[in-house]
């Protein structure tokens, strides 16, 4: 019962939420540590039949950083995600994708990982770096 008699205010509902999502940060930077791990572990496909499969495992690992990494606002993590997610998406199927894209989105999420809170410039030049590469990768799919 929240700001009724006998229930919690607003204000103390919203301080125990902060405080309970506070508390679940670390779990989920290990989730997106985990899905990093997950995408510098694929290799690229020995086939074209194993394109379509290990662009999908990709897209979810991105896909699961922005899942883990959204609601604590780490908008850096979900921003180079979804450039990943962008690239795949921009691929025509049953083509090759330079399997180095994959590589790069994933040492930069790890770096953002790692950069203190108050790297702002350096977490913006990694983005830029991303932004640049994506351009000029999809506009090459195109």
């Amino acid at each position: 019962m929240i700001d009724a008699p006998g229930g919690v205010s607003v204000g103390a509902a919203l301080a125990r939420a902060r405080e309970h999502l506070a508390a679940l940060e670390p779990r989920s930077l290990e989730m997106v540590a985990s899905h990093v791990a997950g995408l510098k572990a694929l290799v690229p496909p020995a086939t074209e039949i194993e394109i379509a499969s290990r662009l999908e495992a990709a897209y979810q690992a991105a896909s699961g950083v922005i899942d883990a990494a959204g609601p604590f606002e780490r908008h850096d993590l979900c921003a180079a995600a979804t450039s990943l997610c962008d690239v795949i998406d921009a691929t025509p199927p049953d083509t090759m994708l330079d399997w180095r894209i994959i590589q790069v989105h994933a040492r930069a999420i790890e770096l953002m990982l790692v950069l203190p809170t108050e790297a702002v410039v350096e977490r913006e030049k990694v983005l830029e770096g991303l932004a640049d590469m994506r351009a000029r990768k999809v506009h090459s799919a195109g």
